[in-house]
Formats: structure tokens, C-alpha cells, sequence
């Protein structure tokens, strides 16, 4: 099996850091905009679209600028998804990066088409454009 292929890609948002941070790593600031419902007991998150239920292990988050999850499903992989928040350091424009893996150039097609609606959904309920 080929290794998977990794992608990153950048969405200004325009609303402080701290906001983001509350949409993109607690239950329910992500079941405003990534998921119907996100629930979560410790390290464990379990977002839930049309009934159907998918876990996630958040194993990484630095301070408020990332949070990174790996499905229960990938977890003997090198496989995750992360969001981060980067701040430029002369405009103080705020751009979340989401990275994420794909199988195969199809799957990595399939996840950023995925990836740009679910940011639009955020943007909407952020009020940026």
C-alpha cells in the first residue's frame, strides 16, 4: 500500500484568533459548522452527520492555534486532520490551515472539495466572507 498523500490548504478568515479557536477545537463551536452534532468524553470526539457517527482522538492541541484529530479509523496510519490558526505577522490577517491525507489523487480531490464546503459553512456562521 502506497503511503498516503498529504495536503494543506489556506482560508482567510476574518475574525480574531481567539473566536476561531472556539469553532475549530470544542464540541460545540464544531457542531455549528463541521458536523450536525460533536460530542465529546475526554480525548474523544464523536461527530455524528445524518445519523451516522464517526470518532475521532484529539492528539495534539497547542495552546489556541491547533487541534489535531486522527479518526478511530486511521489510527494504526500516519493519518490526521488538523486546523490551525496562522496570524501574518505584518498584515495580522488570520488564514486557518486544514491539513489532511487522502489515499489517492481521487480521495485528496474528493477531502478538499469537502474541506472548501465546511469552511464556507464556518465563514457563514462566523459572519466572514
Amino acid at each position: 500500500m502506497q503511503d498516503p498523500i498529504k495536503f494543506e490548504l489556506e482560508f482567510v478568515v476574518h475574525v480574531s484568533p481567539t473566536l476561531l479557536y472556539q469553532y475549530i477545537a470544542t464540541p460545540s463551536g464544531m457542531s455549528e459548522w463541521f458536523a450536525d452534532n460533536v460530542n465529546s468524553r475526554g480525548e474523544y470526539f464523536r461527530f455524528i452527520w445524518d445519523g451516522t457517527e464517526e470518532k475521532a482522538k484529539i492528539i495534539k492541541r497547542i495552546g489556541e492555534e491547533r487541534a489535531r484529530f486522527q479518526w478511530d479509523y486511521d489510527e494504526d496510519t500516519k493519518k490526521y486532520f488538523e486546523l490551525r490558526i496562522e496570524v501574518d505577522e505584518i498584515t495580522k490577517d488570520v488564514s486557518l490551515m486544514v491539513t489532511d491525507f487522502g489515499d489517492d489523487e481521487d480521495e485528496v480531490e474528493e477531502q478538499k472539495m469537502f474541506w472548501e464546503n465546511q469552511i464556507s459553512e464556518l465563514k457563514k456562521v462566523l459572519g466572514s466572507r
